[in-house]
């Protein structure tokens, strides 16, 4: 079988945008698409008070850091599986494509997430015909690292 490289299309990069900017929660916490590809995905949001989780401190609640990491994984694990599928038409890619979900996912917190703006990054590690896993970063606006996932989804 002699298959054309994967391109990202601005088509697809609209509905893997459009899927999750459907999810509200991602919306909650403020979640911008900053880049889409097939070797890297970024994704930003402003620090506000409702992510705060010590409010002594001011710092980034653990769970905002890891549900990040997680929707920014989703996404590259998604375009993994967008090039998979290529051979299926838009609705049966569509149809494998609804079950994304995580299976797995460790968190390292690295150190206190203290910062005005925040960046995650995602990298596809493995793409199996089921399975993705992904490797995820998370920085703050002066650069520094505050946490990394690993994450594996169910993709196909």
């Amino acid at each position: 079988m002699n298959q054309q490289p994967f391109e990202l299309t601005d088509e697809l990069k609209q509905a893997v945008s459009s899927f999750f900017q459907r999810i509200p929660f991602n919306n909650v916490i403020g979640i911008e698409i900053d880049q889409l590809s097939p070797e890297l995905v970024l994704m930003s949001f402003a620090m506000k008070d409702e992510l705060i989780g010590n409010f002594i401190q001011g710092i980034l609640h653990g769970g905002v850091i890891s549900s990040v990491l997680d929707v920014a994984g989703g996404a590259m694990a998604l375009i993994g599986a967008f090039e998979r599928h290529q051979h299926l038409s838009g609705s049966e890619r569509m149809a494998r494509l609804s079950k994304l979900g995580t299976i797995d996912l460790r968190v390292d917190f690295l150190r206190p997430g203290r910062g005005k703006r925040f960046t995650a990054s995602a990298v596809l590690l493995r793409s199996g015909n089921k399975v993705a896993v992904v490797r995820s970063e998370l920085h703050n606006d002066d650069g520094e690292l505050i946490a990394v996932g690993t994450g594996t989804y169910l993709c196909g």
